[in-house]
């Protein structure tokens, strides 16, 4: 199975945001599998995953370097990823330094439409949670400026509602 036809299966079965998952759907329908890529101009499908330790009450965030913004961790899917939960694992892995982070399980938490500046309009964003391990020590990437953990009532001081409802849906799905 191609990882278009994962994230078909991903957002058919997803239950909430039925405007919004039918908006997704209707855009790989549209673009096919070049929807899936930073290629396709018209927005493509981004996978990313919110870093949360609930035994401490926390998420990991980054200082995206680009946006300057505090985001969970998360982007672009690349050819070697055959699904779009791995995706959005590696991503947090990679971005967070932190091995051994699992995914909640469910599937997505939340979708989010966000314009983008630059020669792409939108990402499609597919967002998972990813549940750190309680030994996790977190390394900054390339790709951040900075990488905190917060505690749930800080996230609000800092990070765009879109990360607010991922910290709440993330929560409520605990």
């Amino acid at each position: 199975m191609s990882l278009y036809d994962d994230t078909a299966l991903v957002l058919k079965g997803y239950e909430g945001q039925t405007e919004l998952r039918q908006a997704y759907l209707d855009h790989l329908s549209a673009h096919g599998a070049d929807g899936m890529w930073k290629s396709c101009t018209d927005g493509h499908v981004t996978a990313s995953a919110l870093v949360i330790d609930p035994a401490r009450g926390r998420v990991l965030l980054t200082l995206h370097k680009k946006l300057r913004m505090w985001l969970q961790m998360g982007g672009h899917c690349e050819p070697g990823d055959a699904t779009l939960a791995e995706a959005a694992l590696r991503e947090a892995t990679e971005e967070s330094g932190v091995p051994g982070l699992t995914l909640l399980a469910g599937g997505p938490v939340r979708l989010d439409r966000h314009p983008i500046p630059g020669p792409c309009t939108q990402h499609l964003d597919v967002q998972y949670a990813a549940l750190a391990p309680s030994d996790a020590v977190e390394a900054i990437s390339d790709e951040s400026l900075d990488l905190r953990w917060f505690a749930y009532d800080e996230v609000a001081d800092v990070a765009d509602d879109s990360v607010v409802r991922l910290v709440e849906a993330t929560r409520a799905r605990l």
